[in-house]
């Protein structure tokens, strides 16, 4: 009777130190699982009405600076969560935080690169006016003089035209989008519409747009994704800077602008 108690006794405890080890290995996997490293995100905006530099096919959101911002992300190991809204709005979703960049053709200007941190450009906008092709009166800069040329709200665009136009003699109207502001001018309600010369031509030749030049670019700009200054940040633009300096050497980044740009490469600076 004594042994059979011990042996039962034996058994009860040999059974709490199977429980214990069992209990010990179930925390150890949950700790793996805890501190498993999280996906890197960027969070990035643009209009998504932006041919060819972000714009809708289908559901999918696509273009040169969309392409370009997702290989540099994708090399570095980030994921790239997508906010569109329109080109204002994504201005003041990157000064409040709720976004890290814009890939949608963000020109550097003296202004911008107060308040935030510019990586190094990757590609280059020459800044200049079309009008319908029926317009026989428009033919320079010279003839907008009394004229109404139609541009985005809080684009570069249109700041350049209002320094530009230092007398205040063309009539500048601001829409929401680059549809609402190019319509204007292909329904010939305004006289002009300004915009950058690669963007013009692309959206030229995909639609077949009555549209013609007003001379050449009155202004060329770097074109570069903007950051929050933060010491975090400069070290993610340095990280940026460098892959981006790898894609221009491979040959990436013109191959990317080409492909969008029927051709022509605006990852380098017009010589002339």
């Amino acid at each position: 009777m004594k042994n059979k108690f011990l042996l039962t006794l034996v058994i009860a405890l040999f059974s709490l130190v199977l429980a214990a080890c069992g209990n010990s290995n179930d925390s150890k996997e949950e700790t793996t699982i805890d501190t498993t490293e999280e996906q890197k995100v960027l969070r990035v905006g643009a209009t998504g009405l932006s041919y060819p530099n972000a714009y809708k096919e289908g559901n999918d959101l696509v273009g040169f600076d969309v392409e370009v911002i997702e290989k540099v992300a994708e090399n570095l190991g980030y994921s790239v969560e997508w906010v569109n809204s329109d080109f204002s709005g994504l201005m003041g979703q990157l000064e409040s935080g709720k976004i890290d960049t814009i890939a949608n053709a963000v020109a550097v200007t003296e202004e911008r690169a107060e308040k935030f941190l510019f990586t190094e450009p990757y590609s280059y906008a020459g800044v200049t006016i079309v009008t319908h092709e029926d317009n026989t009166d428009i033919n320079t800069l010279e003839d907008l003089k009394g004229k109404t040329v139609s541009g985005v709200l809080g684009s570069n665009n249109v700041k350049n035209l209002e320094s530009f136009d230092k007398n205040g003699e063309i009539e500048i109207r601001t829409y929401e989008n680059r549809d609402g502001a190019q319509l204007e001018v292909i329904n010939k309600r305004v006289d002009g519409y300004v915009n950058a010369k690669a963007s013009l031509l692309a959206e030229i030749q995909k639609s077949n747009l009555p549209l013609k030049f007003v001379g050449e670019p009155f202004l060329y700009e770097d074109v570069s994704f903007p950051f929050q200054k933060t010491q975090e940040n400069e070290a993610l633009v340095a990280e940026i800077n460098a892959e981006l300096q790898n894609l221009r050497k491979d040959g990436t980044l013109s191959e990317i602008s080409k492909k969008y740009y029927g051709g022509e490469d605006i990852t380098v600076k017009d010589e002339e």
